[in-house]
């Protein structure tokens, strides 16, 4: 696969998880990443051109994906796959990129196998 693979990561409101992943995977080799929240009031929000942009979304709860999915149904949607990561953590604290880093590549890895 030639060109990096492009994640947009998706939390409610784009402060602390989704911020969290860009954050610590912004400077990575391997893939693209950006971030969004469903949030109006988040400082980055998802959008359909950020969709467009992204060959898979990774959300943190099953509800963002079920919102995305109804929300922009008129898309062609890229896979969306759920990190499982409650809303209890503060940005950049040490549990959730522990969390992150493990979930995303390994995420990653399965999207490369299947659809790249």
């Amino acid at each position: 696969m030639g060109e990096k693979i492009k994640i947009l990561v998706v939390c409610g409101r784009n402060k602390r998880r989704s911020k969290t992943a860009e954050s610590i995977f912004r400077k990575e080799t391997k893939f693209k990443i950006q971030s969004a929240g469903l949030s109006p009031k988040s400082p980055s929000q998802i959008s359909e051109s950020k969709i467009n942009w992204s060959d898979a979304i990774m959300v943190m709860e099953d509800g963002h994906k079920a919102r995305i999915s109804k929300q922009y149904r008129h898309l062609s949607l890229p896979p969306i796959y759920v990190l499982h990561i409650e809303d209890e953590f503060d940005y950049m604290q040490a549990e959730l990129i522990e969390i992150l880093e493990e979930r995303i590549p390994n995420t990653i890895k399965y999207e490369m196998k299947n659809y790249g």
